[in-house]
């Protein structure tokens, strides 16, 4: 099994939809936003990430763009501008069902894609202050 991430990484996600205790058809970039250690498994608060409608962004979502930032976007590990969306999170097992290794890995034989740039605070700390 993997080491635990750590908040602000980015890792490979099947982020679920509907219902929640079942991964999503295909991988996506999701935030770390929280980990928690029990004796039974580890589990791990994640926000949504997606590639779509960048451009347009609502309460409690925040962007990583190339063109803005290319030195963020680097160090998130991503493929394409991607925002992330603090009103979609979720607490999941810290497990292959939910988690793999991305295509192109740059991190080991891990979810991790990268992680946030320091940079990028001010926008994720607006994103959460929005949706309070």
């Amino acid at each position: 099994m993997w080491e635990l991430p750590n908040p602000g990484d980015i890792v490979w996600c099947h982020f679920p939809q509907r219902p929640r205790d079942v991964p999503g058809p295909k991988p996506r970039p999701a935030l770390v936003v929280s980990v928690t250690e029990y004796e039974d498994g580890d589990t791990v608060k994640f926000a949504y990430g997606t590639s779509q409608k960048v451009d347009r962004l609502n309460a409690g979502e925040f962007a990583i763009r190339k063109a803005e930032n290319k030195a963020a976007y680097e160090i998130a590990g991503l493929s394409y501008d991607t925002k992330f969306d603090l009103r979609n999170m979720v607490e999941l097992p810290w497990n292959e069902i939910f988690f793999s290794v991305p295509p192109n890995p740059s991190h080991g034989q891990t979810p991790k894609l990268g992680s946030l740039h320091i940079g990028m605070h001010r926008a994720l700390n607006a994103a959460a202050q929005a949706i309070r």
